[in-house]
């Protein structure tokens, strides 16, 4: 089965926003340097700590991020991580965390589709929803 995955661009702080990420959401974090690719060389010394590819795994969950945009990168809203939730801990938990430092756009509440939803801004601009529908996981 395919899936479509999250691959999140910064322009120099991918190490800060994937570590803020694994606190908020628990699992392994991957960092690759751009020292540790072989066209390490090839780049300026002022890049080589820059983030080349990141992974932050969690059971179903995968979070992907890299520093490569450079500066090209532009913030805007088109994009928001959506994470299905497997328990009512767990979607208060993410929240919570992600939240820190943010901006709630809808605070977690009970929807008419009869799941737990919130939706918010994280502290460096990127847009979360948060499902938990308990009927799919009785």
């Amino acid at each position: 089965m395919s899936h479509i995955n999250a691959y999140l661009n910064f322009n120099g702080n991918c190490r800060e926003v994937m570590t803020f990420y694994r606190e908020c959401l628990g699992g392994e974090l991957m960092l690759q340097t751009i020292a540790d690719a072989p066209f390490a060389s090839q780049m300026p010394a002022e890049a080589q700590q820059h983030i080349l590819h990141a992974t932050l795994t969690n059971g179903n969950l995968l979070l992907m991020g890299s520093d490569m945009i450079g500066a090209d990168l532009q913030k805007g809203n088109s994009i928001t991580l959506s994470i299905n939730c497997s328990s009512d801990e767990e979607i208060s938990m993410f929240f919570a965390n992600l939240s820190a430092g943010g901006k709630v756009r809808d605070p977690l509440a009970m929807m008419f589709w009869g799941a737990k939803f919130g939706a918010l801004t994280d502290k460096f601009g990127t847009n979360w929803i948060l499902n938990y529908d308990k009927s799919q996981h009785s």
